[in-house]
């Protein structure tokens, strides 16, 4: 069972943070009261200068087509457009203060990580060495924070990544939520995965981009029902499928209720996905004061709780003299 308590700053160090806190708070007010006046002057001279030049058109456009010529709409679209974009731009300092303090607070709330190491939006060292039987095709990739170093006495790497397959609206979502990469106790000969069983027409698909791979049974009606098992090496998988991922699945099904974690095996790295629209290390808004109690300290007890479950996973492959 995971103790929260374990993973929790000493008080020397929540101290620190305390102060840290207070700090970002000084400036976040600072931020605020800029956000105030930047939003509404970014966007308001934006709204005054399509409409100038709407009344502009207006002056040589025929009668009939005032407000709906293709002009006008030309116009209105690059308004919205420009729009958007002068309110991120408008709200850029609270996002760079945010991400400043993230910068900051991460590496220090994850005192029990050794060699702790945070980036934001950059590429996992690891995602090349996913399996992409575990998450099917994808043609778009976007990843959020990044948090790598060794837990207990093994190296990992955590990310929250969105993989897409298609374009506009009619694009899907192939996996979103967080990826934890690991080192195996011992590396399996080949590839492993067990995925969330879908409908008949995402496993026909699945199946001929996943083609060099054969499904196994693990005997378990429940759990074959809401697992699919795929693998390049029939019998090296078969033990550990009707063995101890099944047992480690059975458990995370009451760990992660929501929606079925995944499992995937390839040589010596070993792959736990959670799928979860929660973003696990995103600040309040800036208008929202920040709480150690409220906002930190989940983050520190996620982490905490991955972590854990990615070290009971690792053992599935271990050899009987290395668990």
């Amino acid at each position: 069972m995971v103790e929260t308590a374990d993973f929790m700053p000493s008080e020397t160090v929540l101290a620190g943070i305390r102060r840290d806190i207070e700090a970002y708070e000084a400036a976040r007010a600072l931020a605020v009261r800029q956000v105030r006046w930047r939003v509404p002057l970014f966007v308001g001279l934006t709204l005054v200068v399509v409409a100038l030049i709407a009344w502009l058109f207006n002056k040589v456009a025929d009668p009939n087509e005032q407000w709906l010529s293709t002009p006008h709409v030309f116009l209105y679209v690059l308004g919205f457009a420009a729009s958007i974009l002068l309110y991120f731009q408008a709200m850029k300092p609270a996002t760079r203060l945010q991400q400043s303090f993230r910068d900051t607070l991460l590496p220090i709330i994850f005192g029990f990580i050794r060699d702790v190491r945070y980036q934001h939006g950059g590429r996992p060292n690891s995602f090349d060495r996913l399996p992409r039987e575990a998450v099917g095709p994808f043609n778009r990739q976007a990843f959020d924070d990044v948090v790598s170093g060794r837990y207990e006495d093994f190296p990992f790497e955590l990310y929250e990544a969105e993989l897409r397959e298609g374009t506009g609206k009619g694009s899907s979502t192939a996996f979103k939520g967080v990826i934890v990469a690991f080192e195996a106790i011992d590396p399996f000969p080949g590839i492993l995965v067990a995925t969330r069983r879908t409908n008949a027409v995402v496993s026909f698909f699945r199946g001929m981009f996943a083609s060099r791979m054969q499904e196994l049974s693990s005997g378990e009606p429940l759990l074959d029902a809401a697992y699919e098992f795929r693998t390049d090496n029939v019998e090296a998988a078969r033990p550990l499928v009707t063995g101890r991922l099944a047992q480690a699945l059975k458990w995370l099904g009451e760990t992660w209720p929501d929606d079925p974690a995944r499992v995937a095996l390839n040589g010596g790295d070993g792959f736990l996905l959670l799928p979860q629209a929660k973003n696990f290390f995103e600040l309040p808004e800036i208008s929202v004061p920040l709480d150690y109690t409220r906002h930190v300290a989940p983050m520190i007890s996620d982490m905490g709780a991955m972590l854990a479950t990615a070290a009971l996973v690792r053992k599935i492959g271990a050899k009987d003299g290395a668990r």
